[in-house]
C-alpha cells in the first residue's frame, strides 16, 4: 500500500516538473511546480457539460479510465513490499485493467460522433497497440531471468551484479519511460500545447470533455506518469530499507520528469507516419533485454 500512497505524493508535482523544464529551457519562468494540481482541483469544482448526440458511454468513460488507473496502481510494489493486489501473473492484469480504462477512453471519444475525435481515437488505439508488445517482451524477459511472474517478486529477485544486468536494467528503464510518453500522448508523437486538431491524438479526444470529467481524465494521466515512475524504481531498488529508498523514490521520479521535460524541449516531434515506426522500435529494444535474459540465466545457445 506504501506504494500507492507515494505514486499519488509524486503525482502532485510529476506534470508540474515537466513543465518549469520546459519552462526554463526555453527562457520563460513558467508557472509553478502545483499549478497542474491546482488546475484539476478547479476542473472538480465545475459543472459539466454532455453533448446532445453523446450516449451514456461518454459519460462513464472518464471515470472508468481514471478508475483502471486507480486500480493498476494497487498492483505495484514498493521495493520488498507487495502492491495491494499482487499474484502470479499480475503484470497481466496491470496490462489490461490499464487497456480496459483506454477502451472506454477510445470509444467515449468516438461516441460524441466528431470526426476529429475519431481520428484521434484511431491513433490512440493504433500506438497502444504498437506499445503493448514491447510491455510483454520486457516483463516476459525479467520473468524468465528471476523465475517469478509477479510484479513484487520479480523485482525482488533483479538482483544487479554485473555489467550486463546494468544494462538490461537501463534498457528497461528506458523502454518504460517511453512507454508512460506514449501512453500520455508526449512528445515526440504528441505536441500537447498544439490546438491543430489535424496533428494532435490525446488531445483531441478529450475536447468535448469538460468539468468533473475533464479533471478525471488529467488526473489519470499525472498519477499514470508517476505509476510508470514507480515501476522503474523498482528495477533499482533491490534491498534498500524504507529508510533509503522512499528519498531515492522521489529523487528518481523528479529525474524521469527532468529528464521529460528536457526532451520535449529539444526535440522536435515526429511526422505522423514516423510514429508508428518510432513506437515499434521499442520492441526492437524488448527483443534485445530478452537475448539479454537468456545470456545472463545461461539459457542462450
Amino acid at each position: 500500500m506504501i506504494s500507492f500512497i507515494l505514486i499519488i505524493l509524486a503525482a502532485t508535482f510529476f506534470t508540474g516538473i515537466i513543465i518549469r523544464t520546459k519552462s526554463i529551457a526555453s527562457g520563460r519562468k513558467g508557472p509553478g511546480i502545483f499549478q497542474p494540481l491546482l488546475d484539476v482541483i478547479r476542473l472538480f469544482n465545475k459543472g459539466t457539460v454532455y453533448s446532445e448526440t453523446s450516449s451514456f458511454v461518454f459519460q462513464i468513460a472518464p471515470t472508468i479510465y481514471f478508475s483502471s488507473v486507480f486500480v493498476a496502481m494497487l498492483v505495484v510494489p514498493f521495493g520488498q513490499s507487495k502492491g495491494f493486489i499482487s499474484f502470479n501473473g499480475d503484470f497481466i492484469f496491470f496490462a489490461y485493467v490499464l487497456g480496459l480504462g483506454k477502451f472506454f477512453s477510445i470509444i467515449g471519444a468516438m461516441d460524441t460522433g466528431s470526426s476529429f475525435g475519431g481520428m484521434g481515437a484511431s491513433r490512440e488505439a493504433l500506438y497502444s497497440m504498437f506499445a503493448e508488445p514491447a510491455f510483454f517482451i520486457l516483463m516476459g524477459s525479467l520473468a524468465l531471468l528471476t523465475g517469478y511472474t509477479s510484479f513484487q517478486e520479480i523485482f525482488s529477485a533483479l538482483h544487479l551484479g554485473s555489467s550486463i544486468s546494468y544494462a538490461l536494467a537501463v534498457m528497461a528503464a528506458v523502454v518504460f519511460l517511453l512507454i508512460a510518453m506514449i501512453e500520455n500522448s508526449r512528445m515526440p508523437l504528441d505536441d500537447t500545447k498544439t490546438h491543430l486538431e489535424l496533428t494532435m491524438v490525446h488531445e483531441v479526444m478529450i475536447l468535448d470533455n469538460s468539468g468533473f470529467d475533464l479533471g478525471l481524465i488529467l488526473s489519470a494521466g499525472y498519477l499514470k506518469f508517476a505509476m510508470y515512475g514507480a515501476i522503474i524504481f523498482n528495477l533499482f531498488s533491490g534491498t534498500i530499507g524504507y529508510k533509503y529508498a522512499i528519498p531515492m523514490f522521489f529523487a528518481m521520479q523528479l529525474l524521469l520528469a527532468f529528464i521529460i521535460g528536457i526532451i520535449e524541449s529539444f526535440m522536435a516531434r515526429f511526422r505522423m507516419n514516423h510514429n508508428a515506426q518510432f513506437i515499434v522500435v521499442l520492441s526492437s529494444v524488448s527483443l534485445l533485454i530478452f537475448f539479454g535474459a537468456l545470456l545472463v540465466s545461461g539459457k542462450f545457445i
